[in-house]
């Protein structure tokens, strides 16, 4: 049996084929031949999580080399491989995501208030559909990528040299308009998801990801700048709206599973604010132990952790952390004296102009700020923020940037293993015990000779097809 394809590889390039069972998918953002099969939920997952992109590793300020295993900073995002990002550009007006199976629109169009985001949706014709919906917070996450560049304040209106948190060869993409008087960062978009509390003393709230700068907020809905409702940017989505949705087990052995993600959790976490350095080794160290019994736990990437965020819960509305019960979480004193629930440490890092030395932490109880000299909640449960890896929290004792954003350096851990979407059902990644490991070629070539695959533990084949030549090439599979 046989399978012909034909990919377009652009001039200094790369493009990821993947095999599996004789079918073959295009990893890169061009438009695919029409005998390709189409988009769907990768490995059969309900809720594949996406990988953060995230390639280079970091120590607490610059970006490393890779670190060994028993060595500092061992096991971050960029060590652990996941369900790779992977769009198709349909030509219409639309991208669809070939790992969660979702349509996006590729033009966000002007900035709008949220009530004509929400108003917008049932006349939006993009593609000839008329099934739009403002995606929810989860829905709208899973495009964000961890290969940007953190601009920092955001000020100027410089954009040189910064990297945006999507793709931009598949989605378009646009920073603040500083004519207008916005900053760099000001590239918010809203979601459908309400904050069950308020911010900023009193705010509807509705969580945004901003891709400008990395991170999801909740911003006061009705109140912008001048105390006209605040306008931000919309990409409006359509497809299965179950993604998102967890299937959560309580394994009774100190393990909660996740059947839409295929991830397991610890159900309890470290007990204790740790450094960024420090939550690495902790990891490690419950590995060295079998903790309850495995020795394959990862401190989880951005977007696995932000995939059990549950947005139906918040301290001041469920006198809980913005997570499920089947998980317990240690309750902490917040920087206003308030009982709270505390931020957890992913092993991505937020690069920035200036380096590698801020982590990414998602708040599973109140995003603490100080404004209007108190301290009150200003971004919600369930926002993901950075802050550095290391350092004295007492150094920023009102916080820091415009919503005096508490300063969180000591945060908890919650330990992950699996990897989501990443294996055929009924295929257990363990019993993998053997595959053909082929090197097409060393060098440039018109002919390259492949393995035909795993051996073991399914059918599956990767080829990677790089062009650094200045002149675009065709590649018949």
């Amino acid at each position: 049996m046989s399978y012909t394809a034909v990919f377009p590889v652009k001039r200094k390039s790369v493009l990821f084929i993947t095999l599996v069972a004789l079918t073959a998918l295009c990893c890169s953002c061009g438009t695919t031949p029409a005998s390709l099969p189409g988009a769907g939920a990768a490995g059969g997952a309900a809720y594949p999580v996406v990988d953060t992109g995230q390639t280079a590793c970091y120590n607490d300020t610059v970006e490393t080399g890779a670190p060994s295993s028993g060595m500092p900073f061992y096991g971050q995002d960029a060590q652990c491989g996941g369900n790779q990002p992977s769009y198709r550009d349909n030509g219409d007006g639309t991208v669809t995501d070939l790992s969660t199976g979702l349509m996006w629109q590729k033009d966000p169009g002007d900035k709008k208030t949220y009530d004509q985001a929400v108003a917008g949706a049932s006349t939006c014709a993009t593609g000839g559909y008329n099934d739009w919906r403002l995606p929810d917070i989860k829905e709208l996450y899973s495009l964000i990528l961890f290969s940007g560049t953190d601009p920092g304040g955001g000020e100027s209106g410089d954009t040189s040299g910064l990297v945006p948190f999507i793709d931009t060869t598949c989605f378009d993409f646009e920073y603040g308009d500083a004519d207008a008087g916005e900053r760099v960062i000001d590239a918010q978009y809203w979601s459908a998801t309400a904050y069950v509390s308020t911010t900023m003393g009193g705010n509807a709230t509705q969580f945004g990801v901003n891709f400008a700068d990395g991170r999801i907020k909740g911003y006061p809905r009705d109140a912008g700048p001048g105390g006209q409702p605040a306008k931000e940017f919309v990409r409006y989505v359509r497809g299965d709206a179950g993604y998102g949705n967890n299937s959560l087990s309580d394994n009774g052995d100190g393990t909660v599973s996740d059947g839409a993600t295929g991830l397991m959790w610890s159900r309890d976490d470290s007990g204790a604010g740790l450094d960024w350095q420090q939550a690495l080794a902790w990891v490690q160290q419950k590995n060295s132990e079998n903790h309850l019994g495995y020795s394959d736990w990862r401190l989880p990437d951005a977007k696995e952790l932000q995939s059990i965020v549950d947005y139906s819960r918040s301290p001041d509305t469920t006198s809980s952390a913005a997570i499920d019960p089947a998980f317990g979480c240690t309750s902490i004193t917040n920087e206003a004296g308030w009982a709270d629930w505390p931020c957890y440490w992913t092993g991505t890092t937020h690069a920035g102009v200036q380096g590698g030395a801020n982590g990414v932490y998602v708040c599973f109880g109140r995003a603490m700020g100080y404004m209007n000299g108190r301290w009150m909640d200003v971004h919600g449960a369930g926002a993901q923020r950075s802050d550095p890896k290391a350092g004295d929290p007492a150094d920023y004792p009102e916080g820091r940037g415009p919503q005096g954003d508490a300063v969180r350096i000591y945060n908890h851990v919650r330990p992950v293993r699996g990897t989501s979407g990443a294996t055929a059902p009924g295929v257990d990644p363990s019993a993998r015990t053997c595959a053909h490991d082929s090197i097409g070629v060393t060098g440039p070539a018109e002919r390259w000779y492949l393995a035909e695959g795993a051996t073991a533990g399914g059918f599956e084949t990767w080829v990677l097809v790089a062009n650094p030549g200045e002149k675009n090439a065709r590649v018949t599979l």
